[in-house]
């Protein structure tokens, strides 16, 4: 076989292509980047900045004395969880909330990506990866993961397309925020380096920007009004560079990585961004991966993980690796020193061991006399401080340092290339507990003005009892629980155990056990019946710190009993069983609000459970119901439903929230479930809950972006006007819609011939029930309901049109579709609609035409007149008439219309169970002949209106109506 010239030639040794000179080295290609590189004689440079890298990330940085490398980030470093897309439930919520609420990692809801593999293209996507936002809560580890990046790039692992990976982080570049530079300048002055690199060369070059912790930012990303800069020498400030890189207008070959924490993600605009990570933390198997990976001592290591695994709230917190490096710090000391006592089984406890494992090596000296501004910047919700920032608050870094050894790990110092310092915590909780801590020492040490200025100005704090109460009360009002970890805290730290462990830094304090019970006894007892009951949750969890576990024992009892609906439950006892079936690892096969004997508060503490009605059955049924009750559900509560609609796979297919009232704000997020992709829902039960327009406006929109699955609609009681029926209509019309019933009781519709037009789009595919009483409908829109359901009478099984007035016309029309041999109609309700003995004929024929289907005839509240009823005789004294139901209340019957029916009814005596001729006048009621038909043993007559008396046994006593 003969070889082309083109074949024989060897492949440029930079690219790996093919060269065109038998002479050269490179494919001289002038689009080659490679060989661009080589050719300008700075992959030398390049090399040397990977060196560096590589040295700079091979070791983990635990302390803040930068003198000390830590162990090496490949020995330590466990695989994370990662996803592509986020969970939708992600909110911008207090981080430790958002974990607690979550139960679980799911799994099956976003596609897991490795690290390594973040800007790849997945087989089934089109285009290139150049902005990757990855997201995560506080010490997830999205740091370490920046750092396992890099180092697997530096080391010459993976990636090696990128010419140069550039990590930049937020906190560093605030502190030239001020300054002005250009891309290249920027590069420069983190990574010196690139000062022999030119802009010629630098456009030549893969390369990756890494912005990490844009949380941190001090920095206003503005990308509406920002002026364009596509020149890497053209100077600008330092957030307009980011906002032109960012979008693609500088140096867009470059990629570009931002991560975030949840409440900051959202400064970057959606459209600049190519993929959305997040990183969810460890799972199970992971945590233990973790520990194991810290210690040498498999025996240590064990003795840990099980540990851990006895406590809830400790297991659950290490999904956060930074929480596990506390914990390993912890229990390492105390089981590898003669420290005896008990290992820690709350937060508190293992906060306080941690504090205590940190000063261990230093004079206890700490200095308490400016704590409180680290209290203001709790609160706040400030997570980084620069040393100004603690300048302001009196705070002297360096002495606290030298004499208490608390800022060698808890508060951290990050130092970039620049000698100006900046600190940190290493994890909000550890603020929030010194913020406990110090707020407890205030109160033992009489500094009152403290407490009164955290409460606003509160006074009369007498006793702890009340301090605890009061702040409890203002931390339930939180909508983001961004003080729930304090509050929690603050009990725990009541307890003398950790007053001894933390020594005098605590003051004295009122800890005896009257206290102690009095304590207890407010947080079993607190109402929070304006709160959302996921806010409720956290007056357990503060029992738990307290070490008062009768509440969860008496939980545990009640789901071990078979008696449960005797049982009657407390507001604090529905508040730990939501949280122990939201945190279980069975999923809930259905939840009946209603099924649990307690109070309206109560049930409704129960709400946060549909967290977890999840399983892997084919149906589960949800009902939150609400009857008879006036609850508000604010957004927050609808969030929890929200979420059970949206989680992969959903299996909610019912949802009845009757009788409460929605907002406008709990309407828009109910429906971000009921939009989501996995929204499975078939029954949904929305009367008398005060819908607006605009809340009516935004269901519809949601129940047609999702229409297939919703059988059943029920929206009677709601001022819905004419604007709200036309949504309605187009949801109605959408070619996927599969409803089959209907309630809408008491719509006030204007016009109803044009809503019934809309309904003739509809096919109906299953079995239908139609109930549009009070709709104020004309003879022409029974004409065009007639239309609609005579295309396709055969699913229509239940048609109930009360209170419109038809007239004899629009029942004439009506009847075409009753007239059909295809009409499969069981239920027919046409009371209050202006009947007349026409319409009684008219009727009358139609439903001999076809009468085997029809079980229940209502016709209460016409002027059917003798005539008329004798029509309707004709129809019941068939013998293929099957009517079980027939009700005929305030119809003004006499004598003769009560005897042509009673005659009727003898003729076809085995069907009928339930007649109502109550409301008429009691003289045209031949009551003999009443009792002659209970009594017969040839009915099966079980219900008579207005009551009748038959022979012994078969007596019916139902109140007059």
């Amino acid at each position: 076989m003969k070889t082309t010239e083109e074949e024989k030639l060897p492949p440029c040794s930079l690219c790996e292509d093919v060269l065109k000179d038998p002479v050269s080295t490179s494919c001289g290609q002038w689009f080659c980047r490679q060989c661009i590189i080589s050719s300008w004689n700075i992959k030398e440079l390049l090399d040397e900045h990977q060196t560096s890298e590589r040295r700079r990330c091979e070791n983990v940085t635990e302390r803040s004395d930068e003198t000390q490398r830590g162990p090496p980030l490949k020995k330590i470093y466990t695989e994370l969880y990662i996803t592509e897309g986020l969970r939708e439930e992600v909110q911008t919520q207090h981080e430790i909330w958002q974990m607690e609420t979550i139960s679980k990692i799911n799994y099956l809801q976003n596609l897991p990506i490795k690290c390594q593999e973040i800007f790849k293209v997945l087989t089934d996507q089109h285009g290139s990866i150049r902005v990757v936002l990855t997201i995560g809560v506080a010490g997830v580890g999205k740091t370490f993961l920046v750092q396992k990046f890099t180092l697997d790039w530096a080391e010459g692992l993976e990636n090696q397309d990128i010419s140069a990976v550039i990590p930049l982080s937020f906190r560093e570049m605030n502190l030239i925020r001020d300054e002005q530079h250009s891309l290249l300048t920027l590069i420069q002055v983190f990574y010196p380096t690139f000062q022999k690199i030119t802009a010629e060369q630098l456009s030549v070059c893969k390369l990756l920007f890494i912005f990490d912790g844009l949380d941190e930012s001090r920095l206003s990303l503005d990308f509406n009004r920002s002026q364009v800069v596509s020149d890497v020498t053209q100077k600008s400030s330092i957030n307009v560079l980011l906002t032109n890189l960012i979008q693609g207008h500088l140096l867009p070959s470059a990629l570009v990585w931002i991560t975030s924490r949840p409440a900051a993600a959202n400064q970057i605009p959606p459209s600049c961004v190519s993929r959305v990570t997040e990183v969810r933390g460890f799972t199970d198997s992971q945590k233990e991966e973790c520990f194991r990976r810290r210690f040498n001592d498999e025996d240590v290591s064990s003795k840990i993980i099980s540990h851990i695994k006895a406590s809830k709230s400790l297991f659950l917190m290490c999904e956060v690796p930074i929480f596990c490096w506390i914990t390993a710090v912890v229990l390492e000391h105390m089981m590898t020193t003669e420290q005896k006592g008990e290992l820690p089984t709350t937060m508190t406890d293992m906060y306080s061991h941690f504090l205590m494992v940190q000063t261990k090596r230093k004079k206890h000296k700490y200095q308490q006399e400016h704590e409180e501004n680290l209290q203001e910047l709790t609160e706040k919700g400030n997570i980084m401080f620069y040393q100004e920032d603690l300048e302001q608050c009196g705070l002297d870094v360096r002495e606290v340092s030298m004499y208490s050894g608390v800022c060698t790990e808890i508060f951290k110092r990050e130092c970039g290339i620049f000698p100006k310092p900046v600190y940190c915590f290493v994890h909000l909780s550890v603020q929030e507990f010194l913020a406990a801590v110090y707020m407890i020492h205030c109160y033992s040490n009489k500094k009152i003005e403290v407490v009164e200025n955290f409460l606003k100005n509160q006074t009369n704090i007498s006793s702890l009892v009340e301090l605890l109460s009061k702040i409890m009360k203002k931390s339930l009002q939180s909508q983001t629980g961004h003080m729930d970890l304090f509050v929690r805290f603050l009990h725990g730290l009541s307890l003398k155990s950790n007053h001894r462990i933390l020594g005098n830094l605590l003051g004295r304090s009122e800890n005896n056990s009257e206290t102690f019970k009095r304590i207890i006894n407010n947080l079993k007892e607190m109402k929070t019946n304006d709160m959302s009951p996921d806010r409720s949750i956290n007056i357990f969890h503060c029992l738990v710190e307290m070490k008062d576990l009768s509440v969860h024992q008496e939980i545990q009892e009640f789901l071990k009993s078979e008696n449960r609906s005797e049982k009657e439950l407390s507001e604090i006892h529905c508040s730990a069983l939501a949280y122990m079936l939201q945190m279980s690892e069975e999923v809930l096969e259905e939840l009946y609000l209603d099924q649990y004997k307690t109070s309206r508060e109560g049930r409704w503490r129960l709400i946060p459970a549909v967290r977890n009605c999840r399983s892997q059955r084919k149906l589960t049924i949800l009902c939150l119901y609400f009857c008879n009750y006036s609850y508000e559900l604010s957004e927050i509560d609808c969030e929890a439903v929200a979420f059970a609609l949206k989680s992969n796979p959903s299996h909610l297919t019912e949802l009845d929230l009757n009788g409460t009232i929605l907002q406008d704000s709990a309407v828009k997020t109910l429906c971000a479930g009921l939009k989501g992709q996995h929204c499975k829902l078939e029954t949904l039960r929305l009367r008398s809950c005060s819908l607006s327009e605009k809340s009516f406006t935004d269901l519809v929109s949601a129940l047609k972006s999702n229409p297939s699955h919703l059988t059943e609609l029920v929206l009677d009681g709601n001022n819905l006007q004419d604007s709200g029926v036309l949504h309605l209509c187009g949801f109605l019309e959408s070619p996927d819609c599969r409803l089959q019933t209907l309630r809408s009781d008491k719509f006030y519709l204007l016009p109803c011939c044009f809503y019934f037009g809309k309904l003739r789009n509809i096919y109906f595919s299953r079995e239908q029930s139609i109930l549009l009483r009070y709709c104020r409908m004309s003879d022409v829109s029974g004409g065009h309901l007639g239309s609609t359901f005579g295309s396709n009478p055969s699913h229509v099984t239940e048609l109930n049109l009360g209170a419109n007035n038809l007239e004899d016309s629009g029942v004439k029309q009506l009847c075409g579709f009753l007239k059909n041999p295809g009409c499969r109609l069981k239920t027919l309700g046409l009371e209050k609609c202006c009947l007349s003995r026409i319409s009684c004929e008219v009727l009358a024929s139609a439903l001999k035409s076809n009468p085997s289907h029809l079980t229940e005839l209502d016709l209460s509240e016409n002027k059917l007149q003798d005539l008329g009823v004798k029509h309707l005789c004709g129809f019941l004294g068939r013998p293929d008439c099957k009517v079980q139901t027939l009700r005929l209340k305030k119809c003004s019957l006499t004598k003769a219309s009560c005897d042509a029916l009673v005659s009727a009814l003898k003729s076809n005596p085995s069907h009928l169970t339930e007649l109502d001729l109550s409301g008429n006048d009691p003289n045209g009621l031949d009551v003999q002949q009443l009792q002659d038909l209970v009594a017969s043993p040839d009915y099966k007559l079980s219900t008579v209106r207005p009551e009748v008396m038959g022979s012994p046994g078969r007596q019916v006593k139902l109140p007059c109506v």
